[in-house]
């Protein structure tokens, strides 16, 4: 009987992990929706944006993949070009709040705004919730909503896979071409690619 028990304990838990493994946000399909906290206390969600496009990014101050993009300054130049053009940017950092690389709110403000970084909000998701829901593997892990509310770029910043600073200049940024086909009324050429970076943890 306990064996049995240690079983049927053991398949749900495998169960619970699967299902959050294979939960993930689909080009094409409607982005999924969810209530967080951002930095400053203020609960966000994706469908109050509706009639919006929005960009999620996925960040970890500490990974040499996020640090990439920040010490470029290629993050803050998406997100720049994106709030110029109506796009609304979420960061979102996934970190349980006893992980090694958690850090308070007001310390996430501080490195966002010594980098010069513009994101709409910083959401706080030290549970995974979000994370969960949208299939969030990396930092960077990024998404690309549109104003109905679909899915339309799912994966990778671009495609060079490395935390060499000199390779953004000669990255093709998938985000940036994403956004602009799409708001030039396009179909993305390129809607889903592998994400590369640190793994968000959950």
């Amino acid at each position: 009987m306990k064996s049995r028990l240690l079983t049927v304990t053991a398949l749900l838990a495998f169960s619970f992990w699967s299902a959050i493994a294979n939960a993930a946000a689909v080009v094409g399909q409607p982005a999924p929706d969810f209530s967080a906290s951002d930095s400053n206390g203020s609960t966000v969600s994706v469908s109050s944006y509706k009639g919006k496009y929005v960009v999620l990014e996925w960040m970890n101050p500490g990974c040499p993949f996020t640090q990439k993009h920040y010490r470029s300054g290629n993050m803050q130049s998406l997100q720049k070009d994106a709030h110029d053009k109506g796009v609304i940017w979420l960061t979102i950092n996934t970190t349980p709040a006893n992980g090694s690389s958690a850090r308070p709110a007001s310390e996430l403000n501080t490195w966002l705004s010594e980098m010069k970084a513009s994101p709409t909000s910083l959401l706080l998701d030290s549970g995974a919730t979000v994370a969960s829901l949208y299939g969030a593997k990396t930092t960077p892990h990024m998404f690309v909503v549109d104003p109905k509310g679909l899915v339309v770029y799912a994966g990778a910043i671009d495609d060079k896979r490395s935390t060499a600073v000199e390779d953004v200049k000669v990255a093709h940024n998938y985000v940036s071409a994403a956004l602009e086909e799409s708001l030039s009324g396009k179909p993305v050429s390129t809607a889903s690619t592998q994400p590369y970076g640190c793994p968000v943890k959950y």
